[in-house]
C-alpha cells in the first residue's frame, strides 16, 4: 500500500548506470517503480519489474505507460491506469556508441514519445535526463573554455556535438508540453555520474591531474544522491511548470585547500566569474536544487577518498 507521498513511477532506462542506483533509493522512500528498458534490472533482489520497451515506437510507449507494474497487479479490482510520475533516463549515453545521426534521432524521438504519451495520459509530473554536456565543453573539439562561471541554469547553452544537441531538444520539448498541458516537467542537467565503486577507481587520477576534469567542469553527481534529487522532484513542495535543475554534488573535485575561485582563475584565466562562489563550490553549481528542492549532499567525494587519492576506511 502506497502512503500519501508515495508514487507509482514509470522509469525509463532504469537498468543503466544511474538508474540502477536511483531506483533502489526511490523504493526506499516508499515509491513503486516499473522499469522500462531493453535489458532487465541488474539487481534481482530489488524485485523491480522490467517491461521491455522500444521507446522510439510511440505505440509501445503509450501502451507501456498504461501497463501493470508487475504480475501481482492483476489481483486488483481495477486496472491501475497511468503512473503518477514518469522519469525518462533512457538514451544513448554519449557520442561514439552509434553514428551521430542515429544517436540524435533515437534520443530526440524517444524523449518526444515519452513526454507526449505521459502528457496525453494525464501524468502531472515528468522528469527527464538532460546533461552537463549542454554547457558546451564536454564533447567540444579541442580545448575550449566555458563562457563564465559558475555554470547555472540560465547559462546560454551552445554545444557543438550531437549528444548535447539531442539533450537541448529534449529540454525544449519538455518546455513546450509543460506549457500546453499545464503540468510539471523538470529537466535535470546531470553531471558526471559516479557509482560507489568508482571513487577509489577514478578519483586518484582526477586528483593527480585536475586539468583532466575540465570537460566535466570539475563536478560530478553520486548516483545515490541523484536518487535523492528524483525523490525531491516528486514531492508536492516541488515547484510548478517547466524547470531546469543542475543535478550535481556540491563540491569541486580538486585536492588541497585551494578555493574554487582561485583554482578557476588559475585554470581558466580568461573566463569571467560572475558571482561570489563558495570556497569549495562545484563550478557546475547545484545552488538551485539546494535552495528550491532542499537537496542535501550526502555522498561528498571526500568521505571516500583523501586528497592523496587513497581510500578513506
Amino acid at each position: 500500500m502506497l502512503n500519501g507521498t508515495s508514487k507509482r513511477i514509470a522509469f525509463t532506462g532504469g537498468s543503466g548506470k544511474a538508474g540502477r542506483h536511483c531506483i533502489p533509493y526511490l523504493l526506499s522512500q516508499g515509491h513503486k517503480v516499473l522499469n522500462l528498458d531493453l535489458i532487465p534490472f541488474p539487481d534481482p533482489s530489488a524485485k523491480v519489474y522490467t517491461l521491455k520497451t522500444d521507446l522510439t515506437d510511440s505505440g509501445q510507449v503509450f501502451n507501456a505507460l498504461t501497463s501493470h507494474f508487475d504480475m501481482n497487479e492483476y489481483e486488483g479490482e481495477k486496472v491501475p491506469g497511468a503512473p503518477d510520475v514518469v522519469i525518462h533516463f533512457a538514451a544513448y549515453a554519449r557520442n561514439m556508441l552509434v553514428p551521430d545521426s542515429e544517436l540524435f534521432q533515437a534520443n530526440v524521438r524517444s524523449t518526444y514519445n515519452v513526454i507526449e504519451a505521459a502528457c496525453k495520459l494525464g501524468v502531472k509530473k515528468i522528469i527527464i535526463a538532460s546533461s552537463e554536456t549542454t554547457y558546451g565543453v564536454c564533447f567540444a573539439q579541442g580545448d575550449q573554455d566555458y563562457h563564465s562561471f559558475p555554470l547555472e541554469e540560465d547559462y546560454d547553452v551552445d554545444p557543438e556535438d550531437s549528444y548535447a544537441l539531442s539533450k537541448i531538444c529534449g529540454e525544449k520539448t519538455a518546455r513546450a508540453f509543460a506549457r500546453r498541458f499545464k503540468n510539471d516537467i523538470y529537466a535535470l542537467r546531470i553531471g558526471n555520474v559516479i557509482e560507489p565503486h568508482e571513487y577509489i577507481l577514478n578519483f586518484p587520477t582526477y586528483l593527480n591531474n585536475p586539468s583532466s576534469r575540465k570537460r566535466n567542469a570539475w563536478s560530478y553527481i553520486d548516483a545515490r544522491d541523484l536518487g535523492q534529487i528524483l525523490h525531491l522532484c516528486t514531492l508536492p513542495s516541488a515547484p510548478s511548470g517547466f524547470q531546469i535543475f543542475n543535478a550535481t554534488n556540491t563540491t569541486i573535485t580538486i585536492p588541497g585547500n585551494l578555493t574554487t575561485t582561485h583554482f578557476l582563475q588559475n585554470e581558466c584565466p580568461d573566463v569571467e566569474i560572475t558571482r561570489e562562489m563558495g570556497d569549495k563550490e562545484a563550478p557546475l553549481s547545484n545552488r538551485k536544487i539546494r535552495e528550491v528542492l532542499g537537496f542535501k549532499d550526502v555522498h561528498d567525494w571526500r568521505l571516500y577518498v583523501g586528497d592523496d587519492g587513497k581510500a578513506i576506511v
